[in-house]
Formats: C-alpha cells, sequence, structure tokens
C-alpha cells in the first residue's frame, strides 16, 4: 500500500510540506531574483542594513517554505513574501518605537559620495515619494512588473496601483524640475 503512496507524493506538486519536492530550479531560480529583490528591499527600507536584513529573511522564508510555492511566477511570490515580511516589521515597529544606532551616536557619515550627480538627485527624489507610491513605482518601472502583478503583490486593486503609479510619477517629476532651478542672489 505504501508502494503506491510515494510516487505519487513525489509527483503530485500537492504542496503539502514534506510529501513534494521543490522543482529542481527553485534555488536557481530565487538565485536569480537576488539583484531585483535587493533593489526592491532597498526602496522599501531606505538604507542599506535593513534592506540586506529584508532580503536575507525574504530569502530564507521562500527556502523554508519552498513547498508552499505551486509552480507559478516565483518572482510575484518572492516580492509578495518581501513585501508581507516588511510590512510586519513596520508594524512591530510602530508597536515598539525605538531609536536607531545611527541617530543615537550621531555618528556623520565620513564617506564621500561616489554616485554621480544625476543619480544623487533620483535617489533624493524617489526618498521623499510615500512608500505606498514608491513601492508601485520600483516594482513597475525598475523591476518591470505588470500593473496586475504589482496589484496582486501589494494585496490593492489594479486601479489603486495606476493612481499610486500615475501620483509617484507626478512628484518625481516636479521633484527633479523644482531641483534645476538655481536661484540667484543679487549683488550687494
Amino acid at each position: 500500500m505504501s508502494q503506491g503512496r510515494d510516487p505519487h507524493a513525489m509527483t503530485d506538486g500537492g504542496g503539502r510540506e514534506g510529501d513534494a519536492s521543490p522543482p529542481p530550479a527553485f534555488e536557481a531560480q530565487i538565485l536569480a531574483l537576488l539583484p531585483q529583490l535587493r533593489r526592491y528591499s532597498r526602496s522599501l527600507t531606505r538604507s542599506d542594513a535593513e534592506s540586506e536584513d529584508l532580503l536575507q529573511d525574504c530569502v530564507e522564508k521562500a527556502l523554508v517554505h519552498r513547498a508552499q510555492w505551486r509552480g507559478a511566477n516565483i518572482r510575484a511570490w518572492a516580492y509578495r513574501i518581501m513585501t508581507n515580511l516588511h510590512l510586519n516589521a513596520q508594524r512591530a515597529v510602530a508597536r515598539r518605537p525605538s531609536v536607531g544606532i545611527e541617530e543615537a551616536e550621531a555618528v556623520a557619515e565620513n564617506a564621500a559620495p561616489s554616485d554621480p550627480l544625476e543619480r544623487n538627485r533620483l535617489v533624493q527624489a524617489l526618498e521623499i515619494l510615500p512608500k505606498e507610491a514608491r513601492a508601485v513605482l520600483m516594482l513597475v518601472a525598475v523591476e518591470g512588473h505588470s500593473y496586475q502583478e504589482v496589484a496582486g503583490i501589494l494585496e490593492i486593486p489594479v486601479g489603486t496601483v495606476m493612481s499610486r503609479l500615475s501620483r509617484a510619477r507626478q512628484m518625481l517629476r516636479q521633484r527633479l524640475q523644482e531641483e534645476n532651478v538655481i536661484h540667484l542672489r543679487s549683488p550687494r
């Protein structure tokens, strides 16, 4: 009787933990997503250290729960994991506010910026966007997701994705135009 069950457990892809092994390409697919996930985690956290932690937590959770992956759109599944981890962390911070070590020590950053001026301007303009608008902009414009995929990842309606994207682009355009103005002082 158990002989008839074992082949089905290996081939049904049923999603029950322990019964089905993931496709052999699972780890390779997760590895290929790392650059995209890193960019998205950076856009969510706006901190190199926090983004690396979020990325690591996301990959760990994906690997631990690989049996829950149904074999369709691993990219959206990984982004959903990262988004949920970030939202959970934000809720935890809201429940227990704290001061970061950087703020507590008031240590100035000594490293000279190595980015070109235009990249710095863009990064600063992105930083001022509300996190919801920034997340939609990054997923659509940078990561190349469709509106429908972003709606699924963020669990919001497609119309909300479109309006947030429009507002984000408008705010970004306005901010970058404002920075092109040079204010001159009148001579004395």
